[in-house]
Parts: C-alpha cells; sequence; structure tokens
C-alpha cells in the first residue's frame, strides 16, 4: 500500500491536458478504517488484542472496529491511533478512513492532541493533558 502524496496527484491533475486524460484509466481507491488498521497493525507488527487493551476499549467492540463490523466515533479512532502510536499523517487517515474529521490545529483541543502525537505521549498522557487545559478528554 504505497500511497502517493496528495500534491503529487494534485499537480498531475492539474498539469493534465483534459479531465479524461487524468480519470481515464485512474484507480480512485476508498479505503475503509478496517483496512488501513489491518495495514498498520502488520507494518508496526503489532498484535490487535494488545492494540484494543492499550486503546481502552471493550473487546468485542474493539474487534467489530478492526474487522469493520461497526463504525467508531471520532474520539475511538483517537483512542487506537495512540494505542498504535500512529503518526499525524496515519491518525487523519484513520480519521478520514472513519468518516470523520482530520485534526485542526486551528481547533484547541485538536491541537493539543497533535502536539501530543508529535511528542509521542501515550492515551494516559494525552488525555492528562486535555484535562488539565480543561478540554474534554478522548476516553
Amino acid at each position: 500500500m504505497t500511497e502517493r502524496l496528495t500534491e503529487e496527484v494534485l499537480q498531475e491533475l492539474l498539469d493534465a491536458p483534459s479531465l479524461d486524460a487524468f480519470v481515464d484509466g485512474r484507480e480512485f481507491p476508498v479505503e475503509t478504517l478496517a483496512g488501513f488498521l489491518g495495514h498498520m497493525l502488520e507494518k508496526k507488527h503489532l498484535k490487535r488484542s494488545r492494540v484494543v487493551r492499550m486503546a481502552d476499549l471493550n473487546e468485542t467492540f474493539g474487534y467489530q472496529i478492526f474487522t469493520g463490523a461497526r463504525n467508531p466515533s471520532r474520539d475511538k479512532v483517537l483512542q487506537i491511533a495512540f494505542a498504535m502510536a500512529l503518526t499525524l499523517r496515519e491518525t487523519n487517515r484513520a480519521l478520514r478512513a472513519a468518516g470523520t474529521s482530520s485534526l485542526n490545529p486551528k481547533c484547541r483541543r485538536d491541537a493539543i492532541i497533535i502536539f501530543c502525537i508529535d511528542q509521542g505521549c501515550s492515551l494516559q498522557k494525552v488525555n492528562e493533558e486535555l484535562y488539565r487545559l480543561g478540554e474534554e478528554t478522548v476516553c
């Protein structure tokens, strides 16, 4: 699963001689959350059971998220992202795949979460920082 940068694809679109030339023969894959999480488990050599536990999710609900049987809330995706130590880019991909909004640095709560992701904080630490700064915790 090699993802091309959005900027590269955008430039190809803008450089295309016509819309048909860009669209014809090109795949526009729809990424599912379950598919993305499965890929991240493999890439990071993680076990699903450990991630579900570290994300502080109900075991049944966690497995349903990973199999695609349940669509989680934005905060549940963030719990998983912290448990998997996803990068900001990976976290935003997971959020988009779940059909929720990406993290926005203009939003105070999101800015705190982004900072914690960048610093490699645990789920517990991000919740402590959110609470300390008067924002709703992730879980």
